[in-house]
């Protein structure tokens, strides 16, 4: 029987391209639109039917972000918290997790990144099914050599990993979006630091590609990709937001919403979440949800 799956949501890091909006406030709690940036990691694991999660973050964000989303129980899932004394790469939240992730495949998402699309939840969904080996994802982008770039073959299955490549020998970014076996951790241990000091995912990548087990799932054009990282990237998320949720009357990356829909809580859970919430826009549209599903 394959291990059970763990999110592991990594919301650590200075923000110091966002300064001075993160001076006191950690980076995954600034607004998109009018969700905190974490929902949208968050959610999109929910989407995958993950509901036990690690959060990675600094000791001083840890106690900001455990007043936001508590212990998790109120959508249905289960939320632990790992202190990272300071930023060391992607791959080192393995290590700072280890203890909640042991025994566990682990689907990792960095929580600035923000997906939303057709297809959206059949693809996280399809990378839930992985028993064995690593899942990550192609986006296809205008300027790869900005980002980590993945080449694969006609099967699925990765070629080359470059990191931000002068020339890029595809046109596929890697997204903040990665879902391995168990054997992770392991790999996570034997990693060293690279040049810049840090323990790369894209080492992590590597290994499982060289040992023939790193599969592709190519985002087509109907899911949309961003991140928080800087001012412009935090306002035109907050406008896509916006504009989806005006045209459709939906909100993206709503938990309790989706904790409904997902069956993680039942429809007297829904309804208490829903008197609970203060009077707003948004307590308004989870009313709407409870009468018409």
């Amino acid at each position: 029987m394959a291990a059970p799956w763990k999110g592991l949501i990594l919301a650590g890091g200075t923000g110091s391209r966002l300064y001075p909006l993160t001076h006191a406030v950690n980076k995954h709690l600034l607004p998109v639109y009018d969700k905190p940036m974490i929902y949208y990691p968050l959610t999109t694991l929910m989407l995958a039917g993950l509901r036990d999660f690690v959060i990675v973050s600094s000791p001083d964000s840890l106690s900001q972000i455990k007043a936001l989303l508590g212990d998790g129980s109120q959508w249905g899932l289960s939320f632990a918290y790992a202190a990272q004394d300071r930023p060391g790469g992607i791959a080192e939240g393995f290590r700072v997790a280890a203890n909640e992730l042991a025994g566990h495949r682990v689907a990792l998402i960095l929580g600035d990144n923000i997906f939303y699309g057709d297809g959206l939840s059949k693809r996280v969904q399809q990378a839930t099914q992985l028993e064995t080996g690593a899942t990550i994802f192609g986006y296809e982008v205008a300027d790869p050599s900005a980002f980590g770039v993945v080449e694969v073959d006609e099967t699925g299955k990765a070629v080359s990993l470059e990191e931000k490549p002068r020339k890029p020998k595809s046109s596929h970014a890697v997204p903040g979006l990665y879902f391995y076996d168990e054997s992770v951790l392991d790999m996570a241990w034997d990693l060293k630091p690279s040049a810049r000091g840090e323990l790369e995912i894209t080492d992590i990548n590597r290994a499982y590609m060289e040992r023939g087990d790193l599969n592709v799932m190519l985002i087509g054009r109907g899911i949309a990709w961003l991140d928080g990282g800087t001012h412009a990237d935090l306002f035109e998320a907050s406008q896509f937001i916006k504009v989806v949720e005006e045209r459709t009357g939906l909100k993206v990356a709503c938990p309790e919403e989706i904790a409904y829909r997902m069956q993680f809580i039942d429809r007297a859970q829904f309804a208490e979440l829903v008197d609970e919430s203060p009077k707003t826009d948004y307590q308004r549209y989870l009313k709407r949800l409870l009468k018409s599903l």
